[in-house]
């Protein structure tokens, strides 16, 4: 295996029409800074670069639905995204957008240079055109109807209901979501990068070179070679992004997809203006793209074809894309607002980045898609982070301050129990290597905790507190045993929980810190006096929790109502045959099951000029029937009376029928007098 002088590396450049939110982070964004701060820890030249996406046809919508221009929208989320992930501790070298005068004059002279070598063809083809608007239709820009569900609002390149890739001539009664007119089809001219040109060397490159890559990542890397390389278009009729650089091409811009990854290198420039060709052009640079599984398609495939293409860069040595994280058991989705939003954890879980930084590691979905749920969040936190390590740390340091006034001690002569606990740990860094060299963060993150499970039993079977009443000499060796496992800790813990990590090396005064000291005996010399212990992490309550849980369904209730679909309206009447129904306001007296029934609950209510019974059928709706008792509900009192399981019914109540299927009453918002009329 070839050894390199330095490592660039990348992660995917998220989108500047929204936050980011925890499928980001633990798809891409967390993997990657814990690679890069472990690469960093061994002393090796490494470089991470991130930016905004910020071209393309999504934003332009954005825009458009908030009358603001694409500009103000990527300017928003650029900044919100970019703080975040700095308080969040995403530790990149450089983080930059795409709209940087730097990156717009690389991506043009990346086109340039390929045009100009051959490495395009030119093709018209036919294309929807509002005749209304004056342009051309991008697929974001179409809506009709489905083929395949009858969704009347799917897109001109997927159906959001059914999940279905559409190509925009598939729909039914096909509109522009921007006049609203029915589209025709119009003759446009687009350059064309030639992917069926690459599949040769491609193949050999992918399948032969590279089969140390993740079986899912090479997987669909063969799914695509097997079916055949097609041309694919760089550019496309639009008016925001960066201008296609040649005679002809006025009204059109490189696509989205040609000129993002161009990002990577156009950001290290801006950072490093002098020196950023040796870490995309020199053969002793290793290159690493942090991506979702998304993106494999992207920059196994079609970025490096466009580097081969251009001649002079060099190529990825590994892309370990990571599946998708689901959240609640259901598919995160920026549309519905299903998910957790870095910045609103932030503010609501204050100081607790490591916390989530944990639990998005410990559930990475490194084969398999995965699941987050705030229970887990909560358990590992507190059965983890909190009873596990942060345990362990507190009670070697407060043990170390009560006997010794928190200096570390000197340690005696090691007994045979000693020995077998340093041995448990001594294989520590080794192991934590091979797994993080092959990009399973998760296993490793696992082996530093049991680092920390080991010291806490080391505590537990030694009992330091008994010994101190006879063998003050054994304490001491206990202690700092102890002290040296949290050392150890602090550096194992240093690429995944970076907060947490710093804040034990101050307490420890360990004023340097190296991967190559995992595992040594002797990283606190005897005397060093110690900080006043602090907790690492704290108790996460359920009232916290509860209140995430009740946000996601607040969420999926807003979601049922918006897609709800009311019933076609029937057929017009009289106004005066309305007039004859008498609708009225009453006060609940009583209300409680009718026996033998499952769906009927028995109302007494005061009408305002006496009390009168109801039988309703929301039966399974209300479990807890007395808890009406006091509230008013709106109830037609001109029926004639009728017998129900033996009960006079004298009148209907009002319900709804709710976006799930549910009944729910129909009660004014504020008191009014009882018997006062609906009209």
């Amino acid at each position: 295996m070839k050894q390199f002088k330095r490592t660039t590396v990348t992660s995917a450049l998220p989108y500047a029409n929204g936050p980011v939110h925890i499928g980001h982070l633990a798809g891409v964004y967390v993997p990657a800074d814990i690679y890069v701060r472990y690469l960093r820890l061994k002393g090796e030249e490494v470089l991470f670069i991130g930016g905004s996406d910020e071209h393309g046809v999504p934003i332009t919508i954005k825009a458009r639905k908030e009358g603001v221009t694409p500009q103000d929208i990527v300017d928003r989320y650029h900044s919100l995204i970019k703080q975040s992930f700095e308080e969040f501790g995403i530790s990149f070298d450089i983080y930059s957008r795409t709209t940087s005068a730097t990156h717009h004059e690389m991506a043009s002279e990346f086109f340039k240079t390929i045009e100009a070598k051959g490495g395009f063809i030119e093709q018209e083809s036919e294309q929807y055109y509002d005749e209304e608007a004056g342009q051309f239709l991008a697929d974001r820009y179409i809506m009709g109807t489905c083929p395949h569900c009858g969704n009347e609002n799917a897109y001109g390149d997927q159906c959001e209901k059914c999940g279905t890739s559409l190509n925009p001539t598939d729909l039914i009664q096909p509109r522009s979501t921007i006049s609203g007119s029915t589209p025709v089809m119009r003759k446009t001219k687009h350059w064309y990068l030639p992917l069926d040109r690459h599949e040769a060397w491609l193949r050999e490159w992918i399948l032969e070179n590279h089969k140390e890559w993740k079986p899912n990542v090479y997987g669909q890397c063969k799914s695509w070679l097997d079916m055949g390389l097609q041309p694919r278009a760089v550019s496309r009729d639009l008016n925001w992004g960066i201008p296609v650089p040649v005679a002809g091409a006025e009204g059109k811009v490189l696509y989205v997809w040609f000129d993002a990854p161009i990002g990577y290198i156009s950001n290290t420039k801006e950072l490093l203006p002098d020196s950023w060709e040796k870490w995309w052009k020199d053969e002793d640079t290793r290159l690493v793209h942090f991506i979702g599984k998304d993106n494999i398609v992207f920059h196994c495939i079609v970025f490096p074809a466009m580097l081969k293409a251009e001649g002079s860069y060099i190529l990825p040595d590994n892309v370990p894309a990571n599946e998708f994280l689901n959240l609640e058991g259901d598919k995160i989705s920026t549309s519905r607002n299903w998910a957790v939003w870095l910045h609103e954890y932030l503010a609501d879980f204050p100081g607790k980045q490591d916390v989530l930084r944990y639990v998005l590691t410990a559930n990475a979905p490194e084969t398999k898609d995965n699941d987050f749920t705030w229970k887990d969040f909560q358990a590992r936190n507190n059965n983890e982070l909190v009873a596990i390590y942060g345990n362990f740390i507190n009670r070697a340091l407060v043990l170390t301050h009560k006997y010794f006034e928190g200096k570390v001690p000197a340690a005696g002569e090691l007994t045979d129990y000693d020995r077998q606990t340093l041995d448990e740990f001594a294989g520590v860094k080794a192991e934590m290597e091979r797994m993080l060299d092959n990009f399973r963060f998760r296993d490793a993150q696992k082996e530093a905790m049991n680092l920390a499970r080991i010291g806490n039993k080391y505590l537990a079977d030694t009992e330091p507190w008994k010994l101190a009443k006879t063998d003050m000499a054994r304490v001491a060796t206990i202690m700092n045993l102890s002290l040296q496992i949290a050392a150890n800790l602090a550096i194992a813990f240093e690429p995944f929980l970076p907060f947490s990590s710093k804040k034990l090396r101050d307490m420890l005064h360990m004023d340097t810190f190296r991967w190559a000291d995992l595992g040594k005996t002797d990283l606190l010399q005897p005397g060093t006096q110690l900080d006043s212990p602090e907790l690492l992490f704290e108790k996460i309550e359920d009232a916290a929790i509860e209140a995430q849980i009740q946000k996601l369904l607040d969420t999926k209730k807003a979601n049922e109502l918006a897609a709800h679909k009311a019933e076609p309206v029937k057929a017009n009447v009289p106004f005066e045959d309305f007039e004859k129904v008498d609708i009225r306001v009453g006060t609940v007296l009583d209300c409680r099951p009718v026996p033998k029934s499952k769906k009927l609950l028995q109302f007494r209510i005061a009408d305002g000029l006496a009390e009168r019974t109801i039988c309703s059928g929301i039966a399974q709706y209300y479990p807890n029937p007395e808890e009406l008792v006091g509230t008013q509900v709106c109830f037609i009192a001109n029926f004639e009376p009728r017998k129900l399981m033996g009960i006079t019914s004298e009148g209907m109540i009002l319900s709804a029928v709710d976006a799930d299927g549910k009944l729910v009453l129909v009660q004014p918002r504020a008191k009014v007098a009882d018997g006062s009329c609906v009209g």
